[in-house]
């Protein structure tokens, strides 16, 4: 990563969502109350079957959100992707809306490759950047040898790939690849979030399809995307643990006087309202840029690596708040406040680190060492 922002003076991102914005707000918010249940969530982590909420989601068109209407897409914008990656931060349902149908998407849309999207955009089709999770758009690898259109290698960690159809595999050749995933050996393998699986891939001399000749743009692309995306899910995350903890504290009890009462404990909740406020708005400055701007922009970098760096370290503080908060009940198993925790901390490391983009940050805005 080379050079700075061009920040612009007259440039402001309208941080207000629209209508249409609410209205699928509103769609979401509905489908995840309807069709999820925490005793849902917390069975993942006893190996329960998790519900499958990618039909549904596509009747709604979400899959096919960033594809464009000649593909079968809805052709919308980030702005709006943000809006459904926040709702489903509220509620760590599995889905593989952040991998298939932002970061692949983007991968395949940069790359000009369109013969997979419109199975992506109806939700016959999932696919998956062959990726460890953790990894960063500042510093694009390859991630398995490549040899006359062969691969060869194992990636570690890779989010998605259990419900992908389709793997996008970067190759040591600089090409982008994509591969039927019955051809690779896919393993899960313990996380911290178990309703976000990782698992480790093995390609043992498997033929792709090569979609690019240099893919490090276009997968620098999704990456970045991912990452802005990733920070309205973690408001998510902390929006429902302020909202959650702040009813809780309205009934609880103690000495006689509702906890929530207590002027030390409204102090703390009002600090933590205000971050997290704070962090819808960053989360939402950085997809609205990108959308204004284009995700390859000077300033879109420099919005998506401060939403990332902020986002991923208040979510967790909000949820380790929530947990805290709760007291007793929030140290058990069937209260979802570590479901929450769970989610925020397996967030923070993926897609770059709030320390990485921190150190991107200061690249990008010239600052001093």
């Amino acid at each position: 990563m080379e050079g700075r922002a061009a920040m612009t003076a007259d440039y402001v991102p309208a941080l207000l969502t629209d209508e249409v914005e609410e209205d699928l707000r509103a769609s979401i918010r509905d489908l995840l109350a309807r069709r999820i249940t925490t005793d849902q969530l917390i069975g993942a982590y006893d190996g329960a079957p998790q519900p499958d909420l990618w039909p549904e989601l596509s009747g709604l068109g979400l899959p096919g959100l960033l594809i464009g209407d000649d593909h079968g897409g809805a052709g919308a914008t980030p702005a709006v992707a943000a809006v459904v990656l926040e709702e489903l931060g509220a509620v760590p349902a599995r889905t593989p809306m952040l991998t298939s149908a932002v970061i692949a998407t983007t991968v395949l849309t940069q790359c000009g490759d369109t013969a997979l999207l419109p199975g992506l955009a109806d939700g016959s089709a999932v696919a998956a950047l062959t990726v460890p999770f953790s990894a960063d758009p500042y510093s694009v690898v390859a991630t398995v040898a490549a040899t006359a259109g062969r691969l060869t290698g194992r990636v570690m960690s890779v989010a998605g790939a259990e419900s992908a159809t389709v793997l996008l595999v970067p190759g040591s050749d600089g090409a982008l690849y994509a591969v039927d995933a019955a051809d690779a050996t896919i393993t899960p393998v313990a996380s911290l979030d178990m309703t976000r699986p990782v698992s480790d891939v093995v390609f043992a001399g498997v033929t792709g399809r090569q979609v690019s000749a240099d893919g490090a743009a276009a997968i620098r692309a999704g990456l970045a995307l991912g990452a802005a995306l990733l920070a309205s899910e973690q408001a998510g995350v902390a929006r429902w643990c302020v909202t959650e903890t702040v009813s809780y504290l309205k009934e609880r009890r103690q000495f006689g006087r509702v906890v929530g009462g207590f002027q030390a404990v409204k102090h703390r909740l009002a600090e933590l309202y205000a971050d997290t406020e704070q962090a819808s708005a960053v989360a939402r400055a950085a997809a609205v840029t990108i959308t204004d701007r284009g995700v390859d922009d000077d300033e879109s970098a420099l919005m998506t690596a401060v939403a990332a760096a902020y986002c991923g370290d208040h979510a967790v503080r909000a949820a380790e708040e929530a947990v805290q908060l709760h007291g007793g009940i929030g140290m058990t198993w069937e209260h979802p406040a570590h479901l929450y925790l769970k989610r925020a901390k397996a967030d923070q490391l993926a897609l770059g680190s709030p320390s990485r983009h921190r150190t991107a940050l200061t690249i990008l805005a010239d600052l001093p060492a």
